[in-house]
């Protein structure tokens, strides 16, 4: 029978005649047999199971080895005995390989047709054997699975007894953790996906019947996970165990990782980072849950530098798992957990915003329910992103703009979803880190590093910067051997000038510049910062000049030697030759106020002129702005619940200037500008005057009535405001000396004397005594590009005293008896109108709430007096003048049309954002508010028009690199020298990264924006599914 068999299947008849008589002879295995017969007939189905050339061969060898052997089970059980087996485990078949799973599908068989006979409980004895030995051998997936499903039928094959039950459970961990996936079609990943899950179900049936294999097995899964051998990368594989592992298990598992002193943080990285990955895995159920309970272990034990690493090492591969339907809930959960539990700084988040936009289209154009309920969770996540890390428009607006018709949560539910994800209090102490290394991006600009907190300072260097005349007057100054704080600007002007890298460190200027009252790494008012710096290199060159005058005058026997070096002193902080006794400070900044004060009552006047460096605007009442008639004081409504705050350089009666502070509070307790500011003046009358509740009066119904019909204010308003006279009444009364009583008073301020740079500050933050902190005043404020400064040049044959006030003058007083009374005063000097047309340079914007928190940033530009920038148009719409001077309006000979003059530069405009500096527009800068309520604009720089006191670019001294002075030797060395350091840093750089094994300390990963407290300043659940396997071609691997 088996001859006529074998050479029917070999033979070349037609098929269906084959079944034909391959069906008969199945049916005569109910015939009885000699024991040769049987043996031969077991020996030719066995043949054609192993090795039939096709599958009708191997089918039929199937059918006749399963009829035979049920009809002849002695026979068979004598056939397929302890020999057979082992030597086909063992040797294979012929040909056939003892890997090939063919081999366990015929043991698996024979298995079946000898269940009831007592020779199968030695094959079963040696079955557990082989099994524990081929696990050892770490088989394919195939092979694998196919054991994994004899053992799954064939229970008693499973190794016995507790070590050879637990050393099985572990060796196939590892040999899951050796999977890899053959082929890249769906059927193929399909096919691997079942084989895996054939496998992990295995295992989960061993845990289920001994529950003591199932920690040995979840430490050697850990082993796996968290070596640190380069060689070998565990296969995602190891994600199908995750959902066998009983939830209730997951608090003691964590806390006995996090806080097992063996468990190194190397190690400890390595593993998140790998069970990030397993995040790739279809189907796998509770990878996301462990995730975040490790990444919620590692924030309660403090260990912050593992969530430093593994954040950004993975933020970005998770955020790309959003795009596969199968994966996506997972990453979702993972994501939201990472991006809102890193709250220290902004670099996770902005390392996925460029994806963003492309994502919310994707699914957009998707239109299917479960992608909306992902774009819904994924927009409240970027919501609340945004509103923590505030002040990066440049960033945001394409994500604005991409998910403006998806619901936003309100503000409310953003602080609590913020304050329930924040890792702990102790973010606060993580050490800064530095900006990433990278060249310089498009706009050839470098940015400065935050050094924690000090986002106040770089948005004013930026700005001071990209003051085009300040800086080339700083980078011209010969400081050789001098270590002032001027030296130090310098330096930091050229690196800024000149350095290769993205981003600069400013620490040693920090720390000369800082004021003492400052508390490092907490945030500080710009404004404030702004002024102590002016005034200290104001300070400094004047002691530089005094010292250089008594040196030379000590120097009497050596005169010619002496006076060039006092000349020479005498130069080095005046570049220009005009004005030798006034300081860069002045020269750049200052300006002169005159103040008078007119008695009601006797009509007598009195005057005072200061010097200062910037003009703090208060924000005007509304209601001040209504109901005002021309030149009608009566009926005028009063200012109040305002500041007024002009930085002065006042002049001392010694002829000296100093820096100072004069400040009117309208509607409140006198307010006197912080104390250390004075400390610094070299005159002990040199405190700051305060005059308390000044009620202003507006004169101009014009501007009046623009308020009124429009919400927001300009800084032409508040500067117009600023100048408005005021009215001393009540309270206020002004003293009156020639009275010898208090009278009703008005007073008036006017700009008698221009900067070169004018400096607005914005009184944004106001104190409440309630709850006794700074309220931030959130109003728009619109930003003229070109506006004119109204400037009473005086003509007066009278010296006047500035800082003096003059004797009272009656008004109806006439001739020569006049002319002797306003003497003092110099009331008899010919005014000049004149509108001074000046262009906006910089912006610093303050993003938050309050004045204690928040980020500041800048936007500026390049500005000369003579660039394009000082090109006019006629209008009148943005004249700035005092209510007197309103005739003068109608005839203002040069104000901007804005869109116009910003066409025509469309990259001159910068964004200072830290370490980031990009190219943006005006229209950024004016939208900035609309945008973004809580970035406002805080400092405003504008540049004079047709200056005379710029440099002239075609200088002798050498050549100029875009416009800027040629450096000083050592200063060109010391760029040099960084920037070649620069380069070998980027050489060691790209020669480690592919041997940079996870450190067990904070990588230098660097950051350009390192704020930390408070939250919201700078610093510090799934989506819809797929369909099930339609969808599996997306699988991620």
């Amino acid at each position: 029978m088996d001859k006529i068999l074998e050479g029917l299947v070999s033979s070349s008849h037609p098929l269906p005649l084959k079944r034909v008589i391959v069906r008969r002879v199945v049916e005569s295995a109910e015939t009885p047999l000699s024991q040769a017969q049987c043996r031969a007939m077991f020996a030719l189905s066995t043949r054609l199971v192993l090795q039939g050339p096709d599958p009708f061969q191997r089918q039929v060898g199937r059918q006749v080895l399963e009829a035979y052997g049920r009809y002849h089970r002695d026979e068979f059980e004598a056939f397929f005995n302890r020999g057979l087996v082992l030597g086909l485990l063992q040797r294979g078949y012929g040909e056939l390989s003892n890997r090939d799973p063919a081999i366990l599908d015929y043991i698996q068989a024979g298995l079946r047709l000898i269940m009831s006979c007592p020779s199968v409980l030695e094959l079963f004895e040696l079955l557990q054997v082989e099994a524990l030995r081929l696990v050892c051998e770490r088989p394919a997936p195939p092979l694998c699975a196919r054991l994994c499903q004899l053992l799954g039928d064939f229970p008693q094959c499973l190794p016995r007894g507790r070590k050879l039950s637990l050393a099985f459970c572990q060796q196939l961990v590892r040999s899951i953790a050796h999977f890899q996936s053959q082929g890249t079609r769906e059927a193929e990943l399909r096919l691997y996906v079942s084989q895996v899950t054939q496998v992990s179900g295995l295992l989960r049936s061993v845990w289920k019947a001994e529950p003591d294999t199932l920690l040995p097995s979840l430490q050697e899964l850990f082993a796996i996970i968290s070596a640190a051998d380069t060689s070998f990368e565990p296969s995602v594989a190891l994600a199908s165990l995750v959902q066998h592992i009983p939830l209730q298990m997951i608090t003691v598992l964590i806390r006995s990782l996090t806080t097992d002193p063996n468990v190194k943080d190397a190690s400890m990285t390595q593993a998140l980072c790998r069970m990030i990955d397993w995040l790739s895995w279809p189907l796998a159920q509770h990878v996301e849950t462990w995730v975040i309970a490790l990444l919620k272990g590692l924030a309660s034990v403090q260990k912050f530098t593992i969530l430093i690493d593994v954040t950004l090492l993975k933020i970005e591969l998770v955020f790309n798992r959003l795009w596969f339907p199968l994966v996506r809930p997972g990453a979702l959960a993972v994501l939201s957990h990472m991006l809102l539990s890193f709250q220290h700084s902004p670099e996770a988040f902005h390392l996925i915003v460029p994806h963003v936009v492309s994502l919310v289209h994707s699914f957009k154009r998707d239109g299917l329910p479960s992608s909306t309920a992902f774009l819904m969770q994924l927009t409240e996540l970027i919501h609340c992103m945004m509103y923590h890390y505030s002040g990066f428009p440049e960033l945001y607006e394409p994500i604005l703009e991409a998910i403006k018709d998806m619901p936003k949560p309100t503000e409310e539910k953003i602080k609590l979803i913020l304050n329930q994800s924040a890792w702990t209090s102790q973010s606060s102490s993580l050490p800064s880190c530095l900006s990433r290394l990278s060249g310089k991006s498009e706009t050839g600009k470098t940015g400065l590093i935050n050094l924690g907190n000090t986002c106040y300072m770089n948005s004013v260097i930026q700005a001071l910067f990209m003051a085009t005349d300040f800086r080339r007057h700083v980078l011209s100054l010969n400081l050789n051997g001098c270590n002032s704080l001027m030296r130090k600007l310098q330096h930091l002007f050229a690196f800024l000038a000149h350095t290769q890298r993205e981003a600069y460190a400013p620490r040693l200027f920090f720390e000369a510049s800082r004021p003492p009252w400052f508390t490092p790494r907490s945030q500080q008012d710009c404004s404030e910062y702004l002024r102590f710096l002016l005034d200290r290199l104001h300070e400094e060159e004047r002691t530089l000049k005094a010292l250089s005058s008594l040196k030379a005058s000590e120097n009497i026997m050596n005169e010619e030697s002496q006076t060039q070096e006092a000349d020479h002193k005498a130069q080095v902080f005046a570049p220009c030759t005009e004005s030798e006794e006034r300081t860069l400070i002045e020269k750049m900044f200052g300006g002169k106020l005159r103040t008078t004060i007119c008695c009601l009552n006797c009509k007598s006047m009195s005057q005072k002129e200061e010097a200062f460096t910037d003009l703090s605007l208060a924000f005007c009442p509304p209601t001040s702005l209504e109901n005002v008639g021309p030149k009608c004081m009566e009926s005028s409504e009063v200012k109040d619940d305002c500041m007024v705050q002009t930085n002065t350089l006042a002049n001392s009666p010694a002829g000296e200037t100093f820096l100072s502070n004069l400040e009117v509070n309208g509607g409140c307790d006198a307010i006197v500008n912080e104390g250390p500011i004075k400390d610094f003046s070299t005159e002990p009358n040199s405190e700051n005057t305060t005059n308390a509740e000044l009620d202003k009066i507006q004169d101009n119904s014009g501007m009046s009535q623009r308020l009124v019909d429009k919400n927001t204010l300009s800084v032409t308003d508040l500067l117009n405001y600023f100048l408005a006279p005021e009215i001393l009444s009540g309270d206020n009364k002004y003293y009156c000396e020639k009275c010898a009583s208090l009278q009703n008073a008005e007073k008036t301020m006017q700009i008698i004397e221009e900067p070169e740079y004018l400096i607005l500050t914005l009184l944004r933050f106001s104190y409440d005594p309630k709850c006794h902190i700074r309220r931030k005043i959130l109003d728009n404020v619109s930003l003229p590009l070109v506006l004119e400064l109204p400037v009473k040049r005086t003509t007066s044959p009278l010296a006047v005293d500035p800082g003096s006030w003059s004797a009272g003058v009656e008004i109806c007083d006439i001739g020569e008896n006049l002319a002797k009374k306003l003497k003092p005063s110099g009331a008899d000097e010919v005014t000049c109108p004149q509108l001074v047309p000046y262009t906006l340079s910089s912006v610093v914007v303050h993003s938050g709430v309050s004045s204690e928190s928040g980020h500041y940033y800048s936007y500026a530009r390049n500005v000369t007096g003579s660039g394009p920038s000082a090109l006019c148009h006629q209008s009148t719409a943005l004249s700035l003048v005092s209510p007197q001077d309103k005739l003068l309006t109608e005839e203002s000979p040069c104000t901007v049309v804005e869109n116009e003059l910003d066409m025509e530069m469309p990259r001159e405009w910068f964004l200072f954002n830290d370490s980031r500096v990009t190219f943006t527009s005006f229209q950024s800068v004016q939208k900035i508010t609309s945008r973004f309520p809580k970035d406002t604009a805080y400092v405003l720089f504008y540049k004079k028009q047709n200056s005379t006191c710029g440099f002239n670019t075609n200088s002798a001294n050498g050549l100029w690199v875009n416009g800027d002075p040629p450096l000083q030797k050592d200063l060109m060395d010391a760029i040099t020298k960084d920037n070649k350091l620069y380069l070998q840093e980027q050489e060691l750089s790209a020669r480690t990264q592919a041997l940079q094994a996870a450190s067990a300390s904070c990588s230098f990963r660097p950051n350009g924006f390192d704020d930390n407290d408070p939250p919201g300043s700078c610093g510090p659940t799934g989506g819809g599914g797929g369909g099930g396997f339609s969808t599996v071609g997306r699988l991620v691997f």
